[in-house]
């Protein structure tokens, strides 16, 4: 096994990709590395760019299509075989001369991740830092995880803790909450070096924004409801399913009382919230069933052991 996988996505990244090769060449020179570069896509040159790399510790991954960063990320994570694997962007605003520190850190102090931090982040102020700085507040005090930059591509991970995560969709920014969820514990920050983009075009735009919310409100759930879907869905289907019952008795009070209560507001509402209360506590099993299914097929735990050791006699 290698001591180190550099994992790097690149989409439409031409001119890049062999500055880019040259630095992590210089920067991880003295270690047993291997670099995958996973195209996504690409519409450029950027597949020949990385064959004229002409070593054989660079390996190249080309998917069909564009996928998008996350299944892009996963397809080099599912290639990377090193001991501690790092995510870093082919854009060269990640340094590589960070990754040798960051390796050091985790190998002797025993993080299961380093994540890094743009100190100095050289980039647009109300396209790239302010909404950055917005999601991270959010995701910081919605999930708990306290990290100062969640959307530093700049990470490593032992091979255990990212290769038991799978990312799908746009959770790539979620990778820390992920790594959470499955255990990670000993997590730390440092300091990195950002740099301007010197070539091509940043694929970032503020449609991003809705994606980010969205996949916020699926991480939540993850992280309270995932092993336990029905307390969720059962308890709003049960309140639901209250409000609308205690509204058809009081309009067949009323009705017995000889008022006419047919066409009314209020009865609608009433049989539109059992309807839903029934739906909501349906939806709640078959989550159920769908979680069991899914740790027992895979057989997974609900539950990460940390270390077993034998318990020794006074």
């Amino acid at each position: 096994m290698k001591k180190l996988s550099v994992v790097i996505c690149v989409y439409n990244e031409e001119p890049n990709i062999q500055p880019l090769s040259q630095q992590i060449k210089d920067a991880l020179s003295g270690i047993d590395f291997e670099a995958i570069f996973v195209d996504d896509g690409s519409t450029d040159r950027t597949r020949e760019e990385i064959r004229k790399i002409n070593d054989d510790r660079f390996i190249l991954v080309e998917l069909k299509r564009n996928y998008g960063q996350s299944s892009a990320l996963q397809a080099g994570i599912d290639q990377a075989a090193g001991e501690f694997v790092v995510l870093i962007d082919g854009d060269l605003q990640n340094d590589p001369a960070d990754i040798p520190n960051m390796l050091r850190m985790a190998e002797a102090e025993g993080w299961d991740m380093v994540a890094g931090v743009r100190a100095n982040r050289k980039d647009g102020m109300f396209l790239r830092k302010i909404p950055s700085k917005i999601a991270n507040y959010m995701i910081r005090q919605s999930t708990g995880i306290h990290m100062k930059d969640l959307g530093c591509t700049l990470k490593i991970f032992t091979h255990e803790t990212i290769k038991s995560i799978h990312i799908y969709g746009e959770l790539h920014r979620f990778i820390p909450v992920l790594v959470t969820l499955e255990g990670a514990t000993r997590i730390t920050q440092v300091d990195v070096n950002h740099r301007p983009r010197q070539y091509g075009k940043s694929k970032y735009n503020l449609s991003r924004t809705t994606r980010v919310m969205s996949d916020l409100l699926l991480m939540l759930f993850f992280k309270k409801y995932l092993q336990r879907p029905m307390h969720f869905f059962g308890a709003l289907g049960i309140i639901t399913l209250i409000l609308g019952m205690l509204i058809n008795f009081y309009l067949l009070v009323v009705k017995l009382l000889g008022n006419n209560i047919w066409g009314k507001p209020l009865l609608m509402l009433g049989i539109l919230l059992v309807v839903a209360g029934i739906q909501f506590i349906t939806i709640g099993i078959i989550a159920e069933l769908q979680m069991r299914t899914y740790f027992e097929a895979q057989q997974k735990t609900p539950y990460r052991i940390k270390k077993v050791t034998p318990a020794k006699e006074n």
